[in-house]
């Protein structure tokens, strides 16, 4: 299937590692000329140079903190026009109400919530200009599995869903598309290392961290792979029609009980 991808030009946010970076990976592979945003230049300028042996230039960055409403105009005078934005960036740690004060709750929402919202709102405007653009927000299934030890993230990706509802339900006027993918538990190097730490708790041995996932789709977390073709597909043409959504990929787990 074409994408009609080749040319378009996009912002992936938090793509150095995970999920962001493997959507950078698809997104040039179809063509695209991407700029990265993450805060640490070296691991920027790394992969910018591992990248471009096939890219062949299509590939710029800026390492910047999101978290910081005021490094918005920076990006947007590095990035140019754009006609796709990936929100990705933002972790937020576990833990009850209790444990997350309030300090910790703001810096949080700071890049993962009002990140996402203020980054959208700049490039929703220049999108508005040529009546043209697709804004994707990648959340997370804590927005429906809640969990009362990661209430802050659970939260966020919940008003993250909302606000991608929300705008995305009228945007078409503007000749734009919003939408959010809301992924269950993926194999980025983050989940990699809990995992690793809770089997060496638990069972003994960190090398069977993966008998922990045994609860989950096919018995294994989602690969970021696997996340990044949804988005390349939303991000296209032949997602014409979608809007105002949020799509779970979770192989299911969003629509069952139980614990992970």
């Amino acid at each position: 299937m074409n994408l009609n991808l080749s040319g378009k030009r996009v912002i992936v946010t938090g793509a150095s590692k995970g999920i962001g970076l493997a959507i950078t990976r698809s997104l040039l592979a179809e063509g695209c000329t991407v700029h990265m945003v993450a805060r640490s230049n070296d691991v920027l300028r790394d992969l910018t140079s591992q990248l471009n042996e096939s890219a062949q230039g299509r590939i710029t960055y800026s390492a910047l903190d999101l978290s910081k409403s005021e490094n918005i105009p920076i990006l947007l005078d590095a990035s140019g026009p754009i006609d796709i934005l990936v929100n990705n960036a933002g972790a937020i740690a576990g833990g009850d109400l209790q444990s997350i004060d309030e300090q910790k709750w703001r810096n949080a929402w700071e890049l993962k919530v009002f990140g996402y919202i203020n980054l959208s709102r700049a490039i929703y405007k220049m999108m508005m200009e040529k009546q043209s653009g697709v804004i994707i927000n990648v959340t997370g299934l804590a927005a429906d599995r809640l969990d009362t030890h990661y209430i802050a993230g659970s939260s966020a990706n919940a008003s993250l869903n909302a606000f991608s509802r929300t705008l995305g339900s009228n945007s078409f006027k503007d000749g734009i598309r919003c939408l959010a993918v809301s992924p269950g538990a993926v194999e980025t190097d983050r989940l990699v290392t809990l995992m690793k730490t809770k089997a060496s708790s638990e069972l003994g041995s960190e090398d069977r961290w993966q008998e922990l996932l045994q609860g989950l789709p096919h018995g294994r977390a989602a690969k970021t792979s696997e996340v990044a073709d949804v988005v390349t597909f939303l991000a296209s043409d032949r997602a014409s029609y979608m809007s105002g959504i949020v799509i779970n990929v979770d192989g299911g787990h969003g629509s069952r009980g139980g614990a992970f």
